[in-house]
């Protein structure tokens, strides 16, 4: 890390790191009830405690997780199709992948690669927010996606060993885990016209594509108008300016 951060003393290097898993905290714990049920939800649906395990180490996206499960359980094992549902769902990192890419692009390909493993919704609106305040670090985004990364692969584990003991994790509210984390992330944000008009164009977009649109097709949808809404009203208020 002192290699990739040279400028940078590495008392602040390890710093930044810290930091990261400290400004995570509070998302991860919103994260811990959402992987408890994907633990147990996996089982349900016929697969191993080891399958289930792996799929959250190596997989790491609870949405597409959780999708694929269903699909299991429902008795759908054709992987194409379960392959290409759960890119459809993930298509949205595209776009978080674009907005960080001015500053992983620089990094080493191995690097590269480790970070954008980890980003997922909750990582990358720690790591925007960093940038906004301080700047892109590597350390930074080292520490919040390793504290996730783990928090998520410990949590599926309980759920495991829980699964025996709670049969219907929908029935104990723990569903309502990651929309409570979304919020979270999303009411701070908040804060001018700007903000406020891309969610308000999202919103609308997200409930009329979930009635009229195929699949998944909805959430891609409403990020690509929020995305041009937001990028048109920024324009216009830096020519303001």
């Amino acid at each position: 890390m002192e290699s990739i951060e040279r400028n940078f003393p590495c008392t602040e290097v390890t710093s930044d790191f810290w930091i990261g898993v400290r400004d995570s905290i509070p998302l991860v714990v919103g994260v811990i009830p959402f992987g408890i049920t994907c633990g147990i939800m996996a089982l349900t649906a016929g697969l191993t405690s080891g399958e289930a395990l792996l799929m959250s180490m190596f997989v790491f996206a609870g949405a597409s997780q959780f999708i694929a499960i269903t699909m299991l359980g429902a008795g759908i094992n054709g992987w194409g199709l379960i392959v290409v549902t759960t890119l459809l769902v993930n298509l949205r990192h595209l776009l978080m992948g674009a907005s960080l890419a001015p500053y992983i692009i620089r990094l080493p390909i191995y690097l590269q690669a480790l970070l954008s493993f980890g980003i997922v919704d909750e990582t990358y609106a720690v790591m925007i927010e960093r940038i906004n305040k301080e700047g892109y670090s590597v350390s930074y985004q080292v520490g919040a996606n390793l504290i996730f990364y783990s928090a998520w692969v410990i949590s599926t584990a309980v759920g495991v060993l829980l699964s025996g003991y709670i049969s219907d994790p929908l029935a104990w509210g723990l569903d309502f885990a990651l929309p409570a984390i979304f919020i979270s992330i999303l009411i701070p944000r908040l804060i001018n016209l700007v903000t406020l008009t891309v969610c308000g164009v999202a919103a609308l977009v997200a409930v009329i594509g979930a009635l009229y649109l195929p699949g998944k097709w909805y959430i891609i949808a409403a990020c690509l108008a929020a995305t041009a809404v937001g990028g048109l009203m920024e324009k216009e208020a830096e020519h303001a300016e």
